[in-house]
């Protein structure tokens, strides 16, 4: 729970406009009265150094469904496969009936 407290203080942060770093993660979560070891917040500001925080958020969903729509199409593809491939082994056992060798023959 604690590394969902760094992200919440480094959008407190990111809203005020002031700059991601450990130190002022590390005061904001003594704030709140969370312990995270101190290289864990440095993980965390070294990650989100140079990005826009708010921007994320706001595309958070955007991102997440553009991949959902897309792998529908490669689904219905791999049924359609699926579905030739049933047809190819139903032709070859047709064939064998017709060459005479059946089992009662």
């Amino acid at each position: 729970m604690s590394i969902e407290a760094a992200a919440y203080a480094a959008l407190i942060l990111a809203d005020e406009g002031i700059e991601i770093t450990s130190d002022k993660l590390q005061t904001l979560l003594k704030a709140a009265n969370v312990e995270l070891e101190s290289i864990m917040t440095a993980l965390f500001a070294k990650a989100l150094e140079g990005k826009n925080v708010t921007d994320m958020l706001t595309n958070v969903g955007a991102a997440g469904a553009a991949p959902a729509a897309g792998s529908a199409p490669a689904a219905g593809a791999a049924a359609a496969e699926e579905k030739a491939e049933e047809k190819k082994e139903e032709a070859k056992e047709e064939s064998d009936d017709d060459m005479g060798f059946g089992l009662f023959d």
